[in-house]
């Protein structure tokens, strides 16, 4: 589901060459709502820009801050070295959904 892309997920200022930029597998599990259950999608980030197939929006801060968003879902949470985890919530499409995300660098 589009929420993972949503991982794609971060909106904070652009920094030239983070140290979290490359290519994250991340995963989305939904825990509460009638959202898909589970979603895997390649992610993106260049310069601190979150970038990816569902055009997300959003950015990694120099501190692996990360906050996106994508049609309505918001994800935030923390990137620490090649892997880490964090929430996301939506309520598009008047379903209120909410779980966590965990992503890998490739």
């Amino acid at each position: 589901m589009f929420v993972l892309s949503a991982i794609t997920l971060f909106a904070a200022p652009a920094i030239a060459h983070t140290d979290h930029d490359g290519i994250w597998n991340v995963t989305v599990v939904t825990r509460t709502g009638s959202c898909q259950p589970t979603s895997s999608y390649p992610l993106v980030v260049t310069d601190g820009q979150v970038s990816g197939a569902a055009d997300p929006s959003g950015s990694v801060g120099r501190n692996g801050v990360v906050r996106a968003s994508l049609k309505g879902a918001f994800a935030s949470g923390q990137l620490s070295g090649n892997a880490d985890s964090g929430r996301w919530n939506s309520a598009s499409a008047g379903m209120p959904c909410n779980g966590r995300w965990m992503a890998t660098r490739q």
